[in-house]
């Protein structure tokens, strides 16, 4: 399996290796050993596609029999003409169609031995941390996304599913949730946050009450994609009672009401200054990840100016930018006065200087604190690598540890911090 895109498709990934591994399957470490080669492909911008098909170009090299599923299966035409020997191409999360598609191409011998039901679901993630995925599709319309095109409109599962879910995950030692989708806000507007029963009362299909159920069984639980409806402001009293982490991750995407009205996006954005503020003063040590489009359709000198400003009031801890990338379908594509590309580049430049700068300031000011740590990688030489409350695994920074002989992978250390840099911390545990 190779498995390309956002978590969301890393989730997808798992579930179809599930099934496979319950009729009995069992994965290849390389090409060579594989009967047929799995590729789940991104297909959200057009250099997300040309990674996708570069992936399927080197599968066939190296395997030949290749099958291929994820977003940019809606594009079967494309991957066709340039890969005409795939065996098969399914669209984003169309687990039975793929499951087939593997049957037929490399079919299970009956065996009693062989078709033996798994314990557990299969990860593609470490041990000790698993995305939780709450819901599929989105209901917006943004003009540079095709995600609705792909995954279709919003669809909850159900809340005492998810919850099942976390249970059973945190029983086989998971230690952090990350609970995505693709509006994490909206989970349950589509089934009227209808409530399911659960250990003895109820819980609502909505964001506030799962973030509480989820905080109860006892693992870190991080928000993703949380797009800043009011109702996320019920969210934040969690996280000052220690129940979900102090950890929210919103995709802002601009600043200045020109742009944001171009993106049909919310523009209020001096409220939401307003908001952070308050979020702050409810729970002090919230950490706020986002990113940013430079360089859409229209988007003027002053309108970067205006989100530099809106960076140095706001004082995000992490920051993603993303220079603009027409992608085939998005209604952005039709939008006038496209930005030249060497100004994209300097734009880009100019945002992460910045948020680099803010970064480093914040972090600095965590020197001489103790940090409840989770350990991702630990050496035989002391050394290990982990995580803060403010950390995400793989976009956000890491907290680097000295004289940790004892630290294994999924351990929660307290940790001393002694110095910082752009991104990440240097610490030491103590007892």
């Amino acid at each position: 399996m190779v498995s390309l895109g956002c978590p969301k498709n890393l989730v997808d990934s798992e579930r179809i290796l599930t099934k496979l591994r319950s009729d009995g399957y069992a994965m290849s470490p390389d090409y060579a050993g594989a009967d047929v080669v799995l590729v789940n492909t991104c297909g959200f911008l057009d250099s997300a596609k040309e990674e996708s098909l570069e992936a399927i170009g080197e599968a066939i090299a190296e395997n030949g029999r290749v099958i291929v599923t994820g977003c940019m299966g809606k594009e079967a035409e494309t991957i066709r003409a340039r890969f005409p020997q795939v065996l098969a191409v399914t669209g984003a999360h169309q687990y039975e169609q793929v499951v087939g598609a593997v049957y037929e191409a490399a079919p299970m011998p009956p065996s009693a031995f062989l078709n033996l039901v798994p314990e557990r679901d299969l990860k593609l993630t470490p041990r000790h941390y698993s995305y939780l995925k709450i819901s599929e599709g989105c209901n917006h319309r943004c003009a540079f996304c095709i995600i609705p095109s792909l995954r279709g409109d919003l669809v909850s599962r159900r809340p005492d599913a998810i919850l099942r879910e976390a249970e059973k995950l945190i029983a086989a030692g998971t230690k952090e949730l990350l609970v995505i989708s693709q509006d994490t806000s909206a989970y349950g507007v589509d089934i009227r946050h209808q409530p399911r029963a659960w250990k003895g009362g109820e819980v609502r299909a909505h964001m506030t009450d799962l973030a509480r159920e989820l905080g109860r069984l006892g693992s870190w639980v991080r928000l993703h994609y949380v797009y800043p409806y009011p109702h996320v402001d019920q969210v934040i009293p969690l996280m000052a009672e220690g129940l979900i982490l102090p950890y929210l991750d919103i995709p802002f995407q601009h600043a200045s009401p020109s742009v944001l009205k171009a993106m049909k996006r919310p523009a209020n954005q001096v409220k939401v200054l307003e908001r952070l503020r308050a979020w702050r003063e409810i729970c002090p040590d919230i950490a706020i990840r986002s990113s940013f489009v430079v360089g859409f359709p229209g988007e003027t000198e002053a309108d970067f100016e205006y989100l530099l400003e809106w960076l140095d009031e706001a004082q995000l801890d992490r920051v993603g930018a993303f220079r603009f990338e027409p992608v085939q379908g998005a209604a952005a594509n039709d939008l006038p006065d496209a930005v030249p590309e060497e100004v994209k580049e300097e734009r880009y430049a100019r945002v992460m200087e910045k948020t680099a700068a803010i970064s480093a300031a914040k972090l600095q000011a965590k020197i001489g604190r103790t940090l409840d740590v989770i350990i991702d990688v630990a050496d035989e030489e002391g050394g290990a690598s982990g995580r803060s409350y403010a950390d995400a695994p793989e976009i956000d920074g890491e907290v680097h540890l000295r004289d940790a002989p004892n630290a294994k992978q999924g351990d929660i250390l307290k940790v001393l911090v002694e110095d910082a840099d752009e991104h990440d911390l240097f610490g030491v545990p103590i007892a």
